[in-house]
């Protein structure tokens, strides 16, 4: 119950993402909460969920390397 409840909350939290970008940072910090949580239930992250962490992470470091 608890990975679907999860997987449903990132999943709104990507909804918002594509809705108010100019949010993304907060919301990726949320992203990663989420997947912490899974990861600490010893639930397994789906490699889709993995691959997009990745790139939320990768892009991250290119807005800070901009400023």
């Amino acid at each position: 119950m608890a990975f679907d409840r999860l997987k449903s909350e990132i999943s709104m939290l990507l909804s918002e993402m594509q809705n108010q970008p100019e949010d993304s940072w907060e919301l990726h910090e949320m992203i990663l909460e989420k997947l912490n949580e899974l990861r600490g239930l010893g639930l397994p992250v789906p490699e889709d969920l993995v691959e997009l962490e990745q790139k939320l992470a990768a892009e991250l470091r290119e807005s800070r390397g901009k400023k």
